[in-house]
């Protein structure tokens, strides 16, 4: 007896492509994703549309931002602020899940 076959993937809607359509543009999707969002792409005009607009905006950023790099010392006020951020968050839910312990008992 042979095993039966994976279940394939589902249609893509619509908003699921707009949501990852950059994803896909930096090819970040695992195949079957990625296939999934062709898939719609070639038989969705609306999404094309957005999709070969998103596209064409990354070329442009691309292209005027190529010629200058962020100086380090912005890029390391960017990612203190990212830490600093990601650590408050981190505190509030764990204050919130000791909340949410408490009241529970």
């Amino acid at each position: 007896m042979s095993q039966p076959a994976a279940p394939q993937p589902g249609p893509t809607d619509c908003s699921e492509v707009l949501l990852r359509v950059f994803e896909y543009l930096d090819q970040e999707l695992d195949e079957v994703d990625g296939d999934r969002i062709r898939a719609h792409l070639d038989s969705c005009g609306d999404c094309m549309s957005a999709y070969e607009r998103d596209r064409l905006l990354k070329a442009l950023v691309r292209r005027s931002c190529s010629c200058e790099s962020a100086p380090e010392t912005l890029r390391l006020s960017i990612l203190t602020r990212i830490t600093t951020v990601h650590v408050q968050y981190d505190e509030q839910y764990v204050r919130y899940a000791e909340h949410i312990r408490y009241e529970e008992n």
